[in-house]
């Protein structure tokens, strides 16, 4: 500590800097964060349902337009979906799935997915959809 003109020593912190920094990184964190958050575009069917309740264990499955699967954000192979899901049930027996998929999806293909998520012991099935539009668009 430096001596100050009467010859006392200064006993205060200097926050300037550590505020200086803390700004920095906020200003930073404000910055990438939006661009961590990456979706699967999806075209949802639309229903007039009411929304879900959330549970504690929950998985999304989803479908794209092109066909790919998606359990939560990393892609499945079709075939090893069942075995994967099956892996996770039996460390978190009380896992719910919320199917998503896109609107043009095959309808036998969903299916199909919702019979290898029964065959691998899921019990709990949700579908997702979007809210119907108050708006809707003229029929031609």
């Amino acid at each position: 500590m430096a001596a100050g003109r009467h010859g006392k020593l200064m006993g205060e912190i200097n926050v300037v800097p550590l505020v200086d920094v803390v700004l920095v990184l906020l200003i930073i964190f404000m910055v990438t964060a939006p661009m961590l958050t990456q979706g699967l575009d999806v075209a949802l069917p639309e229903t007039n349902s009411s929304a879900l309740k959330q549970a504690d264990e929950v998985l999304v499955l989803t479908v794209t337009r092109g066909g790919q699967l998606y359990l939560d954000e990393f892609p499945v192979e079709r075939d090893g979906l069942a075995a994967k899901i099956r892996n996770i049930t039996e460390r978190r027996p009380d896992t719910k799935i919320y199917l998503r998929a896109d609107k043009d999806i095959p309808y036998g293909v969903i299916v199909q997915i919702m019979a290898q998520t029964r065959e691998a012991g899921i019990k709990d099935l949700g579908m997702v959809t979007e809210p119907e539009s108050i708006i809707k668009p003229e029929q031609p």
